[in-house]
């Protein structure tokens, strides 16, 4: 088992396009489906894998392109590190001041734990209007959750 992290910043307008940050359905829409839902299928089918943008669920992180990934990690103590260096670095520009809060950076520990149990850890914070930012480290081979998802060093 092993941790891959991801970090993203970027525009909140651009999180909160929910539509390319999930992975496209299965199945196109029907035929004779308004021409808006269909382009709009086609073009999260296209860019879910090729976007940079954090998937809605964590551990989609392993079908994005090798280049997002920031770091691999064999021992969870690493990954949660890297995780806690991101916090101290982004947090003194975040939107709330509680989470400037330094104390709050203890978290990464709570990270070390959960990663060795298999989970995947994800955080999102607000920095500066109208930014957001996206921390996470996915546990792979396999990932708990989407076993099926292929590890981005294969």
């Amino acid at each position: 088992m092993h941790h891959h992290t991801y970090l993203w910043t970027g525009p909140k307008a651009g999180f909160d396009d929910e539509a390319l940050r999930r992975p496209p359905h299965a199945e196109p829409p029907p035929a004779g489906s308004r021409p808006e839902v269909i382009d709009r299928y086609r073009q999260v089918a296209a860019e879910f894998r090729t976007s940079d943008l954090p998937p809605l669920e964590t551990a989609y992180w392993l079908v994005k392109p090798r280049s997002l990934v920031r770091g691999t990690w064999d021992e969870t103590k690493e990954a949660a590190a890297w995780l806690g260096e991101r916090l101290a670095e982004y947090m003194p520009r975040s939107a709330a001041e509680a989470d400037r809060d330094t104390a709050r950076l203890a978290r990464p520990v709570d990270a070390a734990e959960r990663l060795r149990a298999g989970a995947d850890v994800s955080y999102g914070h607000y920095l500066e209007r109208p930014s957001y930012l996206t921390l996470a480290a996915v546990t792979c081979s396999p990932n708990r959750t989407l076993p099926e998802l292929p590890c981005p060093c294969a």
